[in-house]
C-alpha cells in the first residue's frame, strides 16, 4: 500500500497529465522512475522578457507532503530574475512560510511562471554573490526575508 504522500503525488500527476497547463511540462519518464523527484519544464510566457526561453524546475518531495512543502529549485539554465539566485534557489513565500496543503505542484508552477512573467528586467538579487557562497544546498533551510516589490 502506498503512503499518503505518494497517493497525493500520483493524483496531482494524473491531473497535470490529463489537464495540461500552458507552458508547463512534466518529465513523465523521470517521475515514473521516482514519484518523489519531478522535473518540470516551464516556458517563458509570450510578450514577456522570458518569451522563447525554457527553464527546468526540480521538485523533491518527502513523506510529509502535502503538509510539508516540496523543495523546489531551478536546474540547468537558471533564469536571471530578482527573486532567483544563480544557484537555482527561489525566493517565493509559498515555498516556505506561506505553504499550505491546499497548494499543489501545478499551483507552484503557475506562481513561478507568473513571477517570471511580471519581471520587467533581468537582474539577480542584490545579495546573490554572498547568498550563493554561504547558503545551504537545501533552499528550505534558508530563512527568507521577503521584500515588497511595490515599495
Amino acid at each position: 500500500m502506498s503512503c499518503p504522500a505518494e497517493r497525493r503525488l500520483r493524483k496531482e500527476l494524473l491531473e497535470l497529465l490529463t489537464n495540461p497547463m500552458p507552458g508547463i511540462y512534466i518529465d513523465e519518464e523521470k517521475v515514473a522512475k521516482n514519484i518523489n523527484e519531478w522535473i518540470v519544464t516551464i516556458e517563458g510566457a509570450e510578450k514577456t522578457i522570458y518569451e522563447g526561453e525554457t527553464f527546468q524546475l526540480q521538485f523533491s518531495f518527502n513523506e510529509k507532503y502535502p503538509f510539508d512543502s516540496p523543495t523546489v529549485l531551478f536546474i540547468g539554465k537558471i533564469p536571471v530574475h530578482s527573486h532567483i539566485y544563480s544557484n537555482g534557489h527561489i525566493c517565493l513565500s509559498i515555498l516556505t512560510d506561506d505553504w499550505t496543503p491546499a497548494l499543489s505542484v501545478g499551483a507552484v508552477c503557475l506562481s513561478i511562471r507568473s513571477m517570471l512573467s511580471s519581471a520587467t528586467k533581468k537582474e539577480r538579487p542584490p545579495d546573490d554573490m554572498i547568498y550563493t557562497r554561504t547558503c545551504s544546498k537545501n533552499p528550505k533551510k534558508t530563512k527568507w526575508f521577503f521584500h515588497d516589490d511595490t515599495v
